[in-house]
């Protein structure tokens, strides 16, 4: 799944080249950290690694406007030592703070390959061990959120710190939800 999600995301991207600013506004391109201790540190230790992270922009249509004209993406992030890979979809807002800067929030959709359970049943030794390396994430849909902040470097490149989680919220699935908590910096271009 990893080299189909790097791959789409360079397709993506190489066809974005000359697409209009009308529909591809921007591309981001960064690397992660991967599952960072952040308030609960109790599964930090597990899948510890880099992510390349991609995502492309659109820009925001007419009747997203209500909800202060987010910008739909498509994005996707592979993990370097083979570990929780995943893409997906979703809403980007930008909030200026100065003329360069921006908050940036977002919500989304992702799926993904990692680990969903334990293969093991309780009790069995081999179960304790496998938890202790793998961050068990309950379902293969999970709601992305991020929070970043953007920095514009000149009219067509940006710079970007990243924070995104990743969980089902006990909404898209019961069970185990350890969640993902990456953090990175990004580079942006954009076509706007």
């Amino acid at each position: 799944m990893r080299r189909y999600l790097l791959a789409s995301v360079t397709a993506a991207a190489a066809f974005a080249g000359p697409a209009s600013a009308d529909l591809v506004s921007e591309i981001r391109l960064g690397v992660m950290q991967e599952n960072v201790c952040v308030l609960d540190c109790d599964n930090a230790h597990k899948e510890a690694g880099q992510s390349v992270n991609g995502e492309i922009l659109f820009g925001s249509p007419d009747f997203l406007g209500f909800i202060w004209s987010p910008k739909p993406y498509l994005m996707a992030s592979g993990n370097f030592q083979g570990e929780t890979s995943f893409g997906g979809a979703g809403l980007r807002w930008s909030f200026p703070i100065t003329k360069t800067w921006q908050f940036e929030p977002s919500v989304g959709y992702v799926i993904h390959d990692g680990e969903l359970a334990s293969p093991y049943p309780d009790g069995d030794p081999r179960s304790l061990a496998f938890t202790e390396k793998h961050v068990l994430l309950g379902s293969r849909d999970l709601f992305r959120t991020t929070l970043g902040l953007h920095h514009d470097i000149n009219e067509v490149w940006g710079v970007e710190v990243m924070y995104e989680h990743l969980s089902h919220g006990q909404v898209l699935g019961n069970g185990r939800n350890q969640g993902l908590d990456n953090v990175g910096v990004r580079v942006s271009y954009s076509f706007d």
